[in-house]
């Protein structure tokens, strides 16, 4: 990921001779979502109780030791896993996704509900860049939040400790701490 946020498809310069080649670093990218989702597709079928195999695959998937008492509930899916950081005590109930290229940060004793959804990349709105670049920012969560059921939590938001977010909202800005969001946002706020 670039400074600006931009992570371009195509090799740039390849482009501007007219020739759509995959750009090293989407090349790379797409290369660990493949690795990522295959881990994850066998950490999906474990028994339950396999817990030697859950810890052995999450840490593949997740590139580094479990930290302590972290409790994951299968199925689990990100596209990325190695920029994905999770605390101490963090709880992921089940059906959960982690969209994690530009990074996720959850901190100590986050809980978070079933089938929640973190996204941290997307395509630019303009028609003309959407097959050009990806764009993408981080997500912070700090410490003690809860993450109700159903939860979409959008690029670059950061969640304030002791924040709640309630089920079904749809997360696209900043949460102070000690506060409770909820409710979707979905409205028409540009055209072209």
């Amino acid at each position: 990921m670039t400074s600006d946020h931009f992570l371009p498809i195509h090799d740039p310069d390849l482009l501007a001779q007219g020739e759509r080649v995959l750009g090293r670093d989407f090349r790379a990218m797409s290369e660990r979502v493949l690795q990522a989702t295959e881990l994850t597709s066998r950490l999906n079928v474990l028994p339950f109780d396999d817990e030697t195999g859950k810890t052995a695959l999450l840490e593949k998937i997740l590139g580094r030791t479990l930290p302590p008492r972290l409790t994951i509930y299968p199925p689990f899916y990100t596209d990325h896993g190695l920029r994905l950081e999770l605390g101490e005590r963090v709880f992921i109930n089940q059906g959960c996704t982690f969209l994690d290229y530009a990074g996720i940060r959850l901190g100590d004793g986050v809980m978070v509900g079933p089938k929640a959804t973190f996204i941290t990349m997307g395509h630019p709105v303009d028609p003309e860049e959407r097959h050009e670049f990806l764009t993408g920012a981080p997500i912070d969560v700090a410490e003690n939040v809860w993450i109700g059921a159903g939860a979409m939590i959008l690029p670059g938001v950061t969640i304030g400790r002791d924040a709640v977010v309630a089920a079904g909202a749809i997360v696209t800005g900043d949460v102070p701490e000690r506060a409770l969001v909820a409710g979707p946002k979905a409205g028409v706020i540009r055209r072209w």
